[in-house]
This record gives C-alpha cells, structure tokens and sequence, in this order.
C-alpha cells in the first residue's frame, strides 16, 4: 500500500463537492477563530478579560475559540465586542448529491 501525504490525502477528499463545502466553512469559521485570538493577543486580553469586556462567560469565549459556534447570538456579540461583525448567506448548493447528504445529517 502506498504512503500519502496529508496534503494528497485533502487533494483527493476535495473532489467531493459535499466535503469541499464542509471544509470551506471550517476554513471560515477558522479565520473567525483567528480574528478573535488575534484580538486577544494584541490587546493583552485573557478570555476571561475578554468574556467581562464584551459580557458573556469565559466558557463562551472558550467555546468560541475552538470553533463551537451554538449560538450565532453570542458569536456576533463577541465580535461587535472586538469591532467585527459575522455576515451570513444563504447559497444554493451547487450539487444535487450535496442535498441528499445534508438531509441526511440533518
């Protein structure tokens, strides 16, 4: 059996349109993540620092943080804490395939 690197491993998994779709939105909710430490780290700020400035718990912060988004509610409270704000959007998905498997994880 051949050895694959992780990077032609993802190649391979992005072919599938319904993984490329999962993938970019981790991709964004990363980017997200990142803005929030960013924030943080440039403004000395420990969570809980952060979580008593914008008023929400630490463990929001925390949950934030490693990519838990439950409540959008408190995610665009944290960034209007910090000046930014989420847009989101509706898209239709660009493969039938996409929608039989987001029923079924539904």
């Amino acid at each position: 059996m051949k050895e694959i690197t992780v990077k032609e491993h993802l190649q391979e998994k992005l072919k599938d349109p319904y993984f490329r779709e999962l993938y970019e939105l981790e991709q964004q909710k990363f980017g997200i993540v990142r803005k929030i430490i960013d924030y943080r780290i440039k403004n000395h700020l420990s969570q809980t620092d952060l979580a008593e400035k914008i008023g929400v718990s630490q463990q929001h912060i925390s949950k934030i943080e490693s990519g838990e988004f439950s409540s959008v509610a408190t995610l665009e409270k944290v960034l209007l804490g910090i000046g930014l704000t989420v847009r989101m959007e509706a898209v239709k998905l660009s493969h039938p395939l996409q929608v039989k498997r987001a029923l079924a994880l539904a």
